[in-house]
């Protein structure tokens, strides 16, 4: 374990792995070359998995490759694909469905929320190239906190502590999803929680309507002065 996953397992609090599903032979072969070779190594050691008693899911892309289709079809995102200037796969998920997207190119590039129909880019292609693949994925996981891994209520108050006690913890494949969707008038209330199956819910919300591509602010940072 090296210095970046220690700080996420141990100091983060992260670790120990839950709901462990180990990967095929044929599962890391097909994303080698694709992928960070560390992930892949984090995938062998520890299998898809959930972290933080399940705050943050290391998940399997091709499980989510449809859905991630949906949810960027008709960005510039989409554009990027179709051209051959980046691919995008999902590498993790949080509790309430938040989609963590790495690029190809562009490594930790883009988050969903999936809840809110909200894409962020946080595209620095800069610093992605002067770190490296390896370092940037490290980045990912060691840079997380379990109180930064949650989703707030109406009142502002984090939800994944209370969603726990009142329905249990996750089971892999599961996320806990408002119900009604927050699309279709629904509010964020511990009361409208269940869990739900992921893939279900995040193909759901993905077909609810249009998705609001949010401000790149790394790149809005980037054009300040002081960065020139």
């Amino acid at each position: 374990m090296n210095k970046f996953f220690d700080n996420f397992y141990n100091f983060g609090g992260f670790g120990p792995a839950i709901e462990a599903i180990q990967p095929t032979d044929e599962q890391l072969q097909y994303y080698q070359g694709i992928l960070p070779n560390n992930l892949l190594e984090y995938w062998k050691e520890y299998g898809f998995c959930g972290w933080g008693s399940g705050r943050l899911w290391m998940v399997n892309p091709k499980d989510y490759q449809d859905i991630l289709t949906e949810w960027l079809r008709g960005t510039k995102f989409e554009k990027m694909q179709n051209d051959g200037i980046d691919s995008f796969h999902v590498i993790a998920l949080d509790a309430f469905g938040e989609i963590y997207v790495w690029g190809k190119n562009s490594g930790n590039s883009i988050s969903i929320t999936s809840s809110y129909g909200m894409i962020f880019p946080t595209f620095d292609n800069e610093k992605y190239v002067s770190r490296g693949e390896t370092r940037s994925l490290d980045l990912f996981f060691s840079i997380k906190t379990t109180s930064e891994i949650d989703l707030d209520d109406i009142n502002d108050q984090p939800l994944f502590e209370r969603a726990v006690e009142k329905l249990g913890p996750l089971e892999n494949g599961e996320i806990y999803g408002f119900v009604p969707a927050l699309a279709l008038g629904g509010e964020p209330k511990l009361e409208n929680l269940q869990k739900v199956k992921a893939t279900e819910h995040l193909a759901f919300l993905a077909d609810l309507g249009e998705k609001r591509v949010m401000a790149d602010i790394v790149a809005l940072s980037n054009q300040l002065p002081h960065n020139q």
